[in-house]
């Protein structure tokens, strides 16, 4: 679960960025925020998720020499059954597709792991998803003829030794498919990690986007209550930062869910690690008077 702090760190790096009086469009600018404020978390979960995998594929050229050689006599048994040609068919597929999975682990194993965040997030991001798109699609091979070799009663001795070697592989694909989608997996202890990275980088998006979605809504109620306690208030005469943070505490303190001490408190932080050098100063002052105008109003 993220902290409130990250979270009120992430709405007011958003509300900068998109600026809101003739900035980005808000929810044009959200995938990319997202990549950018969540380079780190990724880079973390991605090479978590690249560990993992390298630790599956322990063993595994042993069972692909295995089904090489396999593959090669079953493929000559197969030559004899014209009526069979599907199964010669597919088996070579699974072949190439293993040898393409095979490239795909060595190229992951060579990627620069060292490098600055975003470049090892967008680097290990696209080679893992090719991965996964190979090993889906070499799971569907598998199956299709395992269940092809059902049709042929006679073939199934022949074609022990072969299907042995694809289902053998197929059980590093199944753990694989855990790795990629951890959080269908809830059972599975060992992959904790790698679910509680994804799940926390998911939930402080969502939380953010919805607390982003709800000051916008009220951003015209919200200027108006610090119209009324700033002299000759113009959002565009604040700085960009303060006006987030001034928008945010304002938000916070009309919705009244959490103590306006706590409010204030926390946007004088947020105003000290973004704004400049009086913004801790600006936000006290301002929200102090918004916190004292809304205890009037309530008293009314």
């Amino acid at each position: 679960m993220p902290s409130r702090r990250h979270i009120r760190e992430a709405v007011v790096q958003f509300l900068y960025c998109a600026d809101l009086e003739g900035g980005a469009d808000p929810a044009a600018l959200r995938d990319p925020f997202w990549d950018f404020v969540t380079e780190s978390d990724r880079r973390s979960l991605l090479l978590a998720t690249f560990r993992t995998v390298h630790h599956l594929a322990h063993g595994r050229e042993g069972r692909i020499a295995e089904f090489a050689e396999r593959q090669a006599t079953a493929s000559q048994a197969l030559s004899a059954w014209p009526e069979a040609e599907s199964l010669k068919i597919d088996l070579k597929r699974i072949a190439e597709l293993e040898s393409g999975w095979s490239t795909s682990l060595a190229k992951l194993e060579r990627l620069p792991k060292d490098d600055d965040d975003a470049s090892v997030a967008e680097s290990f991001s696209a080679a893992l998803e090719v991965m996964f798109k190979i090993d889906r699609d070499l799971a569907a091979a598998r199956k299709r003829f395992l269940l092809g070799l059902e049709d042929f009663p006679a073939l199934r001795g022949p074609m022990e030794g072969v299907a042995a070697s694809i289902r053998r592989l197929q059980r590093i694909s199944d753990r694989l498919r855990m790795v990629e989608e951890p959080e269908k997996f809830p059972e599975q202890a060992d992959l904790a990690r790698l679910r509680d990275s994804k799940a926390e980088i998911h939930e402080l998006r969502r939380l953010a986007d919805d607390l982003v979605d709800a000051i916008l809504a009220k951003k015209e109620r919200i200027d108006e209550v610090l119209a009324q306690v700033v002299e000759n208030f113009a959002p565009e005469r604040i700085d960009p930062v303060d006006r987030a943070i001034l928008r945010l505490g304002a938000y916070e303190i009309l919705r009244s869910e959490t103590p306006q001490k706590v409010v204030i408190n926390e946007a004088i932080e947020l105003a000290k690690r973004f704004g400049t050098t009086d913004s801790g100063r600006f936000v006290n002052g301002v929200l102090d008077r918004v916190a004292k105008q809304a205890a009037v109003t309530s008293e009314g």
